[in-house]
């Protein structure tokens, strides 16, 4: 790329703008996008990338900030004002509004501006059905601004709901579509699309290994207990009820198994904690009090007769990771799974993941992972009693996990994954960053091919 520039070729300039109701506010996170957002938008900006992120944010924070490379966008707060129960309260009126109002104020204000430049591109990668509009809305705009060559646009889907909201046709017109994971563009096939894959990442800072000290109290307070963990919604796809079988089962067999549990507000918390009851288990609650993997240690204590013990509070990643890298096994496992952010979270501490075999292409059953392919407790059973039995296995795995979690930092897959893609989209080599070492032949270029021997 230098030798390009010296030689007087104009590299592209490239501004990126993710468009997503979760974001990095409070407010705004909800789950998996929320954490999927704000890697990526902040691994674009720390590659060098101008960088914006629109998002339903606090309507008590300012709706613009800038940080370095990476600016804040937040929307719909006039409606937010009204709903302050989080970024899906009011979902239908912020639906609406983000499709109607965001696209000619990005288009006004940012894309006819900067598109000005001759060298100047621009991508929008838009997450979930509820942005789809917005793409729409905002195609139509470019074509009759004439600029839509000059951006590409692409609609990612990190799971199937709202599938049913979404003109596939259209959008497939309108932009390129992308997924997480090769069990999604399956799921997606048969709508009569096929994505691209990009998958999640993790931050950097994930891979920092828990602090020892802590992990070493954490081990000690709970030494004569076998320590599972889930963190997940309560959504029986999530396998919550086998996860609770597998507890009585490992009691009934005389191993002291506690499950510390995190789920979130759904009804179906209430079935999993009447499954425990009706088993014999005994349920305590507790939140976390304090910070950091401290405050996560110093609210397990006293547990000696409880068989489950569901958290109530958030966890942090120091604290989620104390958790993932004490325990015996951390399940992960569902009936579906489109990507398995959890799981790749807690590879990234040295956990034993325990996955269901759907979406998390990531994992290698038997080498950096354990499957769990059936709904009988002894599944599991067996597994974990072979792997306990076999210390030198059982760090190989945990070191395995962590191996292959480094290669899934946002970082990486900005640069493996999403800027290829990106120039995919784009229609070819043009919409390369700086940082892509070559011009590549493009498919507006076949003579190009004919060259490479």
């Amino acid at each position: 790329m230098d030798q390009l520039a010296r030689a007087g070729v104009e590299l592209p300039v490239i501004d990126f703008h993710v468009l997503s109701f979760e974001g990095p506010d409070d407010y705004s996170r909800a789950g998996g996008i929320a954490s999927r957002v704000i890697g990526l938008t902040r691994a674009l900006a720390e590659s060098g990338l101008n960088t914006h992120i629109w998002f339903i944010g606090d309507p008590a924070l300012p709706g613009h900030e800038v940080t370095g490379l990476l600016s804040l966008h937040r929307w719909c707060q006039w409606i937010s004002h009204y709903h302050r129960g989080g970024v899906y309260d009011g979902e239908e009126g912020k639906w609406r509004d983000f499709a109607a109002s965001l696209p000619p104020f990005l288009m006004s204000e940012f894309l006819l501006s900067r598109l000005g430049q001759p060298a100047a591109r621009a991508v929008v990668l838009a997450e979930e059905w509820q942005t789809a509009d917005a793409v729409l809305h905002l195609d139509g705009l470019l074509r009759r601004a004439g600029l839509r060559s000059r951006v590409a646009l692409l609609w990612n889907a990190n799971n199937v709901f709202g599938f049913e909201r979404v003109d596939w046709a259209r959008l497939a017109r309108a932009a390129t579509v992308t997924t997480v994971s090769r069990y999604m563009r399956h799921q997606m096939w048969r709508l009569g699309v096929d994505p691209l894959v990009i998958p999640n990442g993790i931050s950097t800072e994930q891979l920092r290994p828990p602090d020892r000290a802590t992990l070493a109290v954490f081990r000690q307070i709970l030494r004569d207990r076998l320590v599972l963990c889930k963190v997940a919604r309560w959504d029986p796809d999530k396998r919550w009820l086998l996860a609770v079988d597998t507890v009585a089962e490992l009691k009934r067999l005389g191993w002291r198994p506690l499950l510390i549990a995190r789920g979130g507000v759904e009804a179906h918390g209430a079935e999993v904690f009447a499954r425990a009851a009706a088993a014999g288990l005994r349920v305590v609650e507790r939140s976390v009090v304090g910070a950091g993997g401290r405050g996560l240690v110093h609210s397990l204590g006293g547990l000696q007769d409880a068989d489950v013990v569901s958290l109530r509070s958030y966890l942090t990643s120091e604290q989620a990771a104390i958790l993932y890298r004490g325990s015996a096994a951390v399940l992960v496992n569902s009936g579906r799974e489109p990507f398995g952010l959890v799981g790749l979270e807690a590879m990234a501490a040295g956990g034993v993941v325990c996955i269901g075999g759907t979406g998390e292409d990531y994992a290698v059953p038997g080498w950096n992972a354990l499957l769990l392919q059936t709904q009988n407790p002894c599944e599991f059973v067996s597994l974990l009693h072979r792997l306990l039995s076999n210390p030198v296995e059982n760090r190989a795995i945990r070191s395995r996990a962590r191996a292959t979690a480094k290669r899934y930092t946002w970082a990486e897959i900005v640069r493996r994954d999403l800027l290829p893609r990106v120039a995919l989209a784009g229609g070819g080599a043009d919409f390369l960053p700086a940082e892509i070492p070559a011009r590549m032949p493009t498919c507006r270029q076949p003579e190009a091919l004919g060259q490479m021997r």
